[in-house]
């Protein structure tokens, strides 16, 4: 494995759905947030958060493709694991077991776009009540459509950018 990254650049203008995602030798295409990229992230509004978001941990669909090579910490996704997005929650912006009483996302999802999900560091030290929560880097629709603000690329990019992440990999999303 070649050196692993310290930053990963995400460039988008503003309001842009899509952006490049850009580190040592790599640019790829992404697509970003519904609302764009955004300076003070609410719950709901679409925004890709703009900042420096450590990358925490990779979950992985172990039934579709299994875990890529990363230096990242690893988890395989299971039918029951979910993410909390009620900021009234005490579990709010953090994994959560199925069913849930409160809103949350499904993580074992049928469309395929969290076969690969990298957990970041957006909200979680410590957690704010409707700051945003579930801000991933994962795999995009074909079409690049927006996201629900995480920043998403194609499922050959993503394994091959994984590859050169670990614990100190750095995302930052920041205007063009």
């Amino acid at each position: 494995m070649s050196a692993l990254l310290t930053l990963i650049r995400v460039l988008a203008k503003p309001g842009a759905r899509q952006g490049r995602l850009e580190t040592d030798g790599l640019s790829l295409h992404c697509a970003l947030g519904r609302g764009g990229p955004v300076a003070d992230k609410r719950e709901g509004d679409g925004g890709t958060p703009l900042g420096d978001w450590p990358l925490r941990q990779l979950h992985y669909r172990a039934d579709r493709g299994g875990a890529p090579l990363t230096a990242l910490p690893s988890r395989p996704i299971g039918r029951l694991d979910g993410w909390c997005d009620d900021p009234a929650d005490p579990a709010y912006n953090r994994p959560v077991r199925l069913p849930y009483p409160a809103s949350h996302e499904t993580m074992w999802r049928e469309d395929g776009l969290y076969d690969l999900v990298v957990e970041l560091g957006y909200n979680d030290d410590p957690v704010l009540p409707g700051k945003g929560s579930a801000i991933f880097l994962h795999i995009a629709r074909a079409d690049y459509a927006p996201t629900e603000g995480c920043v998403a690329l194609a499922e050959a990019d993503l394994r091959r950018l994984l590859a050169r992440c670990g614990s100190e990999t750095i995302l930052r999303v920041e205007l063009a």
